[in-house]
């Protein structure tokens, strides 16, 4: 039993990354009806942001923490001017081979500037992690968990509250109508486009003390993330939050006691069967005919 809770506090850990990503995905998709294939490489763009800052430049791990995020919701906006805009009006297909173009782009552009050999980020806490009964909590994990809770209590109060976050949420419900009742549609998904590049950034800076800063990090973060948004419901926020979280768990007890080596194979196992058997996911995936 104290193995169990030691997995499942890893697993939830891990699987909290996985959901802040394909939180990111859900709300591109909503907001445009394309997937963005470089969601996964805002995650190693930001990641090496904070490399740069806090080891190359030795500035305060806050300050570079804060310009980390600062260049990514910068990056969003670059992303959804030069991606996604210029192909508003063409159908999903070349919007999507251009995120994977584009994905592509930053990887190699970051193998250019700072080249291949993995890059080591200290963590924000110097105490490693704290005893509690029987189960050792990691702080990066636990930081994880609890900026996920949090980030999932202020998409709530965002959407729900607030009226940015209402015309966010018609926007993606219907372009033509928002836009007839007076709403911006080109300035909500620029909103939606540095929110999510900013989600992604915050995943790759809260795991990259776990894993090393790599340029391949951002796509395997990626897979993972597509797979539980599939297995949640793609579209749907929650799903996204429990797909997530379901593939950590799985994808670390797999590893604890099935095979180590295979363990990123758990959760492509798992999105088969979901395909073969429950294509709509945990939620399904509501759509809506237009009139």
């Amino acid at each position: 039993m104290d193995l169990v809770l030691q997995l499942l506090f890893t697993g939830i850990g891990i699987g909290a990354v996985y959901a802040l990503v394909a939180l990111g995905f859900v709300l591109i998709f909503r907001a445009t009806n394309v997937v963005n294939f470089a969601q996964g490489e805002f995650s190693m763009v930001a990641a090496y942001l904070m490399v740069v800052c806090a080891v190359d430049l030795e500035l305060p791990y806050w300050l570079s923490f804060i310009i980390a995020l600062a260049g990514m919701a910068v990056i969003g906006a670059i992303f959804n001017l030069g991606v996604y805009y210029p192909l508003r009006h063409r159908t999903y297909l070349p919007v999507i081979i251009a995120t994977i173009g584009a994905s592509i782009l930053m990887a190699n552009g970051v193998l250019a500037l700072y080249g291949p050999q993995p890059q080591v980020l200290p963590g924000w806490f110097e105490t490693p992690g704290i005893q509690l009964g029987p189960v050792y909590l990691d702080s990066q994990y636990l930081l994880i968990i609890v900026v996920t809770i949090a980030l999932v209590i202020f998409n709530y109060w965002f959407f729900e509250h607030t009226m940015i976050g209402k015309k966010l949420q018609a926007t993606s419900q219907d372009k033509e109508m928002a836009s007839l009742l007076g709403i911006s549609v080109s300035t909500m998904i620029m909103v939606t486009f540095i929110y999510s590049a900013v989600l992604g950034g915050l995943a790759g800076l809260l795991v990259a003390p776990i894993l090393f800063v790599s340029i391949q990090m951002g796509s395997t973060i990626a897979l993972k993330a597509f797979a539980a948004t599939i297995i949640g419901g793609f579209g749907d926020v929650t799903g996204a939050i429990i797909g997530g979280l379901a593939l950590g768990i799985i994808e670390t007890f797999g590893a604890a006691y099935i095979s180590v080596p295979y363990k990123d194979g758990f959760a492509f196992l798992v999105l088969v069967l979901f395909l073969v058997f429950r294509p709509q996911g945990i939620f399904g995936e509501r759509v809506a005919e237009k009139a």
